[in-house]
């Protein structure tokens, strides 16, 4: 890969920062927001689970109860009543009553439940404060309860009702829950200003305590009946109390977390729960209150800004997107514990945002740096070596590697005598018409040009790029060299230019290849005995009269029946070895049965 570079990506960082910041107005991310912060109320309830110091206790109408109870619920006046007078021995803290009380009497048909209900209601606010619960209508208006309960509980009524997202989820508490209606008290409210605790609105911890358990109204009426004191006193004194439905398909409200002992799994809570886990925040002051809007805003500036300049290459961006949230996400779960909701959402959007957007940049940057480089230098080196360099697998300070390669030397032979009678811009004009077909060639067969040197050409089959027979498409490369040549003198002969005869040597083995020079001037090229030996056999072919001759390792891997044997020759400064000559000079009869020996 190409190096990073110091770019100014002023411009960028602000389209980063700008989208992130649009994005943290717009719905969607409000949605990941509450997402987000719900799975923070379960992470926080499996990992550190948190004992609350205050826990209403429960007293369900269940199965249990409506199955004991031969009057329809709404009939209930006595056994409510005989609940109050329980509780009034009991002597709780408060008592909630979330149930939904008559609008109107019912004495024509059940006379005396009205006045059993007031009289306990009355005995009941004596002991303790005591708060009825309203709803609305399905106009939108608060339900009127009958006048008698409501002068019997002293005007004590708290709304049951709940501000519910966009998602149909209760996770704040307000005395506010319509979008422009004035405040109602709730039901949590009176019974916490009944306590003397100082209200506080906003978003409830709901990993805060372990989940209730409920005492059935069954339960409570047969210890009343059986005048069992101990058992009420144990179970209600000095509590805060709630009575309330737990049944199944009634009232039920969608919360972050489960909070029911009996339904672990089951997030569509009771309303009873969900006041008393209310009222368990709102009285131990675990309350969550939003972080301001400007420091998110600050906050997913300083990503941008940061995650920018620190993703530069990808594995650093990789870190960085992956970690980056899930550090957010830590975060946000420990200013949860400390009172405060962190909205990571843009954040989170904003350090994908950065860090996808500087590798978008970094990978057309290094677009127009390959381009550039291939424009520049591709004249210099062979397009092997360049994709090499360009995709980082060929560095200047790498040392070289061993490969098996075949090396080819060409030369124009006894040029010195015909650059004589010419112009050094003539010859220069020559070898470069010359050359150019040449060099097409070689690259053609996957050979890599290491040097030119005056008239010659030193090429590598094998390396950088890997081939799979080097010696094949070498000596296929030779061959259309010749041709070449051939047809270079075809079209000069009109020209009064000189006719040209090359010679081309082969040799195969393994050699060392990679940068050779100096740190600030180098080739590619390769050093080994190989490199020697081929040079050696070009110069050979000037004596033998074959204008290519290779060595037997390159024979061993041509399939061609052409070639000559010409024994083990003499070579300069090396030890003699086997060589053979092409194009075949002998009998084709003779050429065949060679190469069935």
């Amino acid at each position: 890969m190409i190096g990073t570079r110091n770019h100014k990506p002023g411009t960028l960082i602000a389209v980063a920062i700008m989208v992130g910041l649009f994005v943290a107005c717009y719905p969607l991310i409000s949605s990941f927001d509450r997402t987000l912060r719900d799975q923070e109320f379960q992470v926080l309830r499996i990992v550190t689970p948190r004992i609350a110091n205050t826990n209403p206790v429960l007293i369900g109408i269940d199965d249990a109860t409506i199955n004991s109870i031969a009057e329809p619920i709404a009939l209930w006046h006595r056994q409510f009543a005989a609940v109050l007078r329980a509780l009034s021995i009991a002597k709780p803290a408060a008592v909630g009553l979330d149930v939904v009380l008559p609008d109107r009497s019912f004495d024509s048909f059940a006379p005396g439940y009205e006045s059993e209900l007031v009289r306990a209601i009355i005995e009941a606010r004596r002991e303790f404060p005591l708060i009825l619960a309203a709803t609305v209508d399905p106009a939108g208006q608060i339900r009127s309860i009958h006048a008698p309960f409501v002068s019997a509980a002293n005007s004590n009524i708290g709304l049951a009702l709940w501000q519910l997202d966009a998602d149909k989820k209760v996770r704040v508490f307000t005395e506010n829950p319509g979008e422009h209606e004035e405040a109602v008290p709730s039901l949590v409210g009176q019974i916490a200003r009944a306590l003397g605790v100082p209200l506080r609105f906003g978003l409830i911890d709901f990993a805060y305590g372990a989940p209730f358990e409920y005492v059935s109204m069954r339960r409570v009426l047969e210890l009343y009946n059986n005048n069992d004191t101990p058992g009420l006193t144990r179970l209600f004194s000095g509590q805060i109390v709630l009575l309330g439905s737990v049944m199944p398909y009634e009232d039920r409200l969608n919360v972050p977390s489960a909070l029911s002992a009996w339904e672990p799994q089951m997030t569509k809570v009771p309303g009873v729960v969900l006041h008393a886990q209310a009222l368990r925040a709102l009285v131990d002051g675990k309350i969550v209150q939003q972080v301001p809007t400007f420091v998110v805003a600050l906050l997913v500036i300083l990503l941008g800004a940061l995650l920018w300049h620190g993703a530069a290459r990808p594995a650093s961006a990789a870190t960085l997107a992956i970690m980056t949230p899930l550090a957010l996400f830590a975060t946000a779960c420990f200013l949860v514990m400390a009172g405060w909701s962190l909205d990571i959402g843009a954040p989170i959007v904003v350090v994908l945002l950065a860090t996808g957007s500087r590798q978008v940049h970094e990978a057309w940057q290094n677009r127009i740096e390959r381009r550039r480089l291939q424009k520049s230098f591709k004249g210099y080196v062979s397009p092997a070596v360049m994709d090499e360099i360009l995709s980082g697998r060929l560095r200047p300070d790498q040392s070289g590697e061993p490969k098996y390669i075949c090396v080819m030397f060409s030369d124009i032979r006894g040029f010195t005598t015909i650059s004589e009678k010419m112009q050094a811009q003539d010859v220069l004009t020559f070898l470069n018409r010359y050359f150019d077909r040449a060099v097409n060639i070689i690259h053609k067969h996957g050979g890599t040009v290491a040097c030119f040197m005056g008239d010659g050409i030193m090429a590598i089959f094998g390396a950088p790029q890997s081939l799979a027979n080097p010696c094949q498409s070498a000596f296929a490369a030779s061959q259309e060299l010749l041709d070449h040549a051939a047809k270079f003198n075809q079209s000069i002969t009109e020209e009064v230019q000189p006719q040209i005869v090359i010679g081309i040597g082969l040799h195969a083995g393994e050699a060392i290849v990679g940068h050779v020079g100096a740190a600030d001037r180098h080739d590619y090229s390769a050093i080994g005995d190989v490199t020697n030996v081929a040079s050696r056999l070009e110069g050979l072919t000037k004596e033998i009269g074959y204008p290519l001759i290779c060595s037997r390792e390159v024979a061993r891997e041509v399939p061609l029946p052409l070639l000559d044997d010409l024994g083990v020759r003499e070579i300069k400064g090396h030890t003699a070895i086997g060589v053979y000559g092409y194009p075949s000079l002998r009998p084709h009869a003779d050429a065949a049965q060679r190469g069935t020996t």
